[in-house]
């Protein structure tokens, strides 16, 4: 039923040039090669562990630990710069701001893959984090001001479209290079690419910047670096440590907490903050950052834990693991561009509600599988799943990026990358030290027989019991049922936890988001350099 215009829309503001308005379609290809690139390479390393941490020449013979700084210096260098990159785009023009990410993350992708040791690769990786950082925020704001307002629904929808690609293709593309190539091909593998999203961007991208930004906040970026950074570092710790109590974890946890609490009385304060605290007044804003943070939390969390379930219980390989999930992938390809019809329909409060709802019974049911859950359940759950998510991320996307005036966008996407990341970093760190303890738990009754000095890291997960039960042969045979059993225990802990956080992202939704956007823009407090005036594109389709 179609709704009664009750009041006429708000003026359109400053226009896209009509040179850059006829080549949108090919810059948010361009766009979302650069953003396929950044999200396929996290989902690569993934299935490579294995293989890494292999003896030379087969890996490097990473440790446990290596293998996780590997993927904790990206995560940490990316998280803590989002933030400062956006501004940074805002200020000093988007495209040179796309053009250094893309350019570091390609270097950085170059030296990891010729990583002789752990030391170098996990240094490299941190050079890869840097240039993502720059990236990921840049895309989203070049998005906003290359697209008029009524488009750019539709262009979220495929840009958010574009990561559940690249869940699907990078264990596939994984799995693929590591069977026929070394393992520093997962790395090399993005320099060609990168090569060509170069060119593309310097040939159609338009430059934009914010044309009065002001000051710059540098009291207010060392704080939101600093505090982003100790923040992160802290949730990592926990969850490498599967306990929140330990001084090494609640010291930079709550430095971060403070230092970030001096941001936000800072920015409050300042007669020329990085990020206008105001926006967060705005219901549409506030409800979508805390939908992103929460839904992320939830998501990553079970795809931490399913990772374990369909390899080590179901005895699946990395690459037909990765197979396996790529329904979830499939779901939001195909849903996520099409969501913007049933925002249309039925208002964003409604559909983001109903996405987390699915998200959150996708969740919940892991509680319930257990070793011989047949598989096209399992598939037709990551499906739900995937379909929850693409009705979650590109209406809760367009209320953040569309509560800011279009010179702002640079800001506005580094707070949705922000709270996405960190949420999805929490979530692995608490999720991940429930599935540890809980199986611990379980599993320690059971290790009465196995010799001291393996008892305790036969407890640390299921592919350390296993290992040891492999180790000692016959005698270690006892420990495999156990172990299954102990872990699908503390899968389903776990996947309750899950649900519980993707239902209080629910109620949030369905409380706080507006029922529709607004039906003007956020003003735009000048027109952008280059801007085409309001009457010039009239009328354009």
């Amino acid at each position: 039923m179609s709704q009664p215009s009750t009041a006429p829309a708000a003026p359109a503001g400053p226009r896209v040039p009509e040179a850059v308005h006829r080549r949108r379609w090919a810059i948010l290809g361009v766009l979302m090669l650069s953003l396929l690139i950044v999200v396929l390479d996290n989902s690569i390393l993934n299935v490579a562990v294995k293989t890494i941490s292999a003896p030379a020449p087969t890996g490097i013979g990473a440790t446990q630990s290596e293998l996780e700084w590997s993927i904790n210096s990206y995560t940490l260098v990316f998280a803590g710069l989002l933030f400062t990159s956006g501004l940074l785009g805002d200020r000093l023009g988007r495209k040179k701001v796309l053009l250094f990410g893309i350019t570091v993350f390609g270097i950085g992708s170059a030296l990891a893959a010729l990583s002789d040791s752990s030391a170098e690769l996990i240094a490299f990786r941190a050079v890869m984090g840097l240039g993502a950082a720059f990236v990921m925020p840049a895309t989203l704001a070049v998005l906003m001001n290359v697209f008029e307002r009524d488009e750019q629904p539709k262009a979220i929808g495929i840009w958010a479209g574009s990561v559940g690609l690249a869940i699907a293709i990078g264990p596939i593309t994984g799995g693929i290079l590591l069977e026929h190539f070394w393992w520093g091909s997962i790395f090399l593998v993005n320099v060609p690419v990168v090569v060509l999203a170069v060119v593309l961007m310097a040939w159609l991208v338009p430059d934009s910047r914010d044309p009065d930004p002001g000051r710059i906040d540098i009291p207010g970026v060392f704080l939101s670096v600093v505090g982003l950074v100790l923040l992160v570092y802290g949730i990592i710790r926990g969850g490498e440590l599967a306990d929140f109590t330990d001084a090494t974890v609640l010291a930079p946890v709550l430095g971060g907490l403070a230092v970030l609490t001096l941001f936000v009385l800072h920015e409050r304060r300042s007669d020329h903050p990085a990020i206008d605290m105001g926006y967060f007044k705005r219901p549409a804003f506030s409800a979508a950052v805390a939908a992103i943070a929460l839904v992320f939390f939830a998501l990553m969390g079970v795809t931490f834990f399913s990772a374990f379930y369909l390899q080590s219980v179901r005895g699946y390989s990395a690459l037909q693991a990765g197979l396996l999930i790529v329904p979830l992938a499939v779901a939001q390809m195909v849903f996520a561009p099409r969501a913007r019809l049933v925002v249309e329909r039925f208002g964003a409060r409604a559909v983001c509600t109903g996405g987390m709802f699915l998200v959150a019974v996708g969740l919940g049911a892991f509680a319930l599988f257990d070793a011989d859950t047949p598989l096209w359940l399992l598939e037709v759950v990551f499906f739900v799943q995937g379909a929850g998510m693409a009705h979650i991320m590109p209406p809760a996307t367009v209320a953040i990026m569309q509560s800011l005036p279009r010179e702002k966008a640079g800001s506005g996407s580094a707070i949705n990358n922000t709270f996405r990341q960190v949420g999805g970093a929490l979530g692995v760190a608490v999720l991940g030290s429930v599935l540890s303890s809980t199986y611990r738990g379980e599993i320690e009754g059971h290790l009465g027989a196995v010799p001291g000095a393996l008892r305790e890291t036969a407890g640390e997960s299921i592919g350390a019991t296993l290992a040891v039960a492999e180790k000692l042969g016959p005698a270690g045979q006892g420990l495999i049922a156990p172990a299954y059993d102990a872990f699908l225990s503390a899968m389903h802990v776990t996947a309750i936890g899950s649900a519980a956080v993707a239902l209080v992202g629910t109620v949030v939704v369905a409380v706080f988001l507006p029922p529709r956007a607004p039906a003007g823009p956020a003003p735009d407090a000048s027109v952008p350099a280059g801007t085409a005036k309001a009457g010039e594109s009239a009328g354009r389709r």
